[in-house]
């Protein structure tokens, strides 16, 4: 399976679950279940987590990975449907009813997750306290940013794309530079690569990022903001009002 094949474990010293804000958000006593079942795995830049209609053996926690959920067109054709970072979780599918989804989830951003067999987090789904209303909540997130996504990609430049994208990449990551060439941008917004090399080019022409082969610096946050579409902004107040108590317990939970 794509998915397991390139994955490497690591020492559960290296990262924490409490880095992900939907395991951080869970009583101790159902964090304490989970955790002999949490795999910790390195995830690779380009890594495929799964195909489309390939059966799901895993979700994914993600700490400091950014996964890329794409549609897949017959011709070969892809465009990104959503992000998902230390907020959530990769395989909704697997506690909706089904096992497998027409989409595909790529590594955008290399970095630390945890995983769980999907035996384990359906048991868990369906058994009493919150991770079953916490999953559900950040499913109906998920759902709003794919909409959202949709809507941008049609009726915003490429431009705004790439400034809502860049954000949001930001947000999930945490680091002021993406290790990202133009041509996997391209993909991710559905676009042709000049279109992204274009809209690159004045967003630091005006000095909000600076780009060199394979890595995206922001130099200047607000002003990428203000070059952004309102869907930016849409996506963060829907999480915010969805999962806003996760966050405060995600911090809580780290704090010294």
């Amino acid at each position: 399976m794509p998915g397991d094949s390139r994955l490497s474990t690591m020492p559960p010293t290296s990262q924490s679950p409490s880095q992900n804000h939907l395991l951080a958000a869970l009583p101790e006593p159902e964090l304490a279940a989970l955790l002999p079942h949490l795999e910790p795995c390195r995830l690779a830049l380009g890594e495929m987590l799964y195909e489309p209609g390939e059966r799901l053996r895993h979700a994914y926690f993600p700490t400091s990975a950014v996964v890329s959920l794409h549609y897949v067109t017959v011709s070969g054709a892809s465009a990104e449907t959503a992000g998902v970072g230390n907020e959530g979780m990769v395989g909704v599918v697997l506690f909706m009813g089904g096992d497998s989804t027409p989409s595909s989830a790529v590594v955008q951003t290399a970095g630390h997750a945890y995983r769980l067999e999907r035996t384990r987090l359906k048991r868990a789904f369906a058994g009493p306290g919150m991770l079953q209303p916490l999953l559900l909540r950040y499913t109906q997130a998920l759902i709003t940013q794919t909409a959202q996504t949709a809507a941008c990609n049609r009726h915003h430049c490429v431009e705004q794309q790439l400034s809502r994208w860049l954000l949001l990449s930001l947000d999930r990551s945490g680091a002021h530079e993406l290790v990202m060439t133009q041509e996997l941008v391209a993909s991710m917004l559905g676009v042709r690569r000049e279109s992204v090399t274009e809209a690159a080019r004045t967003l630091q022409q005006l000095g909000f990022i600076r780009y060199r082969r394979g890595h995206i610096t922001v130099v200047d946050r607000d002003g990428l903001q203000t070059r952004a579409c309102e869907c930016y902004g849409a996506v963060k107040k829907e999480l915010a009002r969805l999962l806003g108590d996760v966050r405060h317990r995600q911090q809580d939970r780290v704090a010294p």
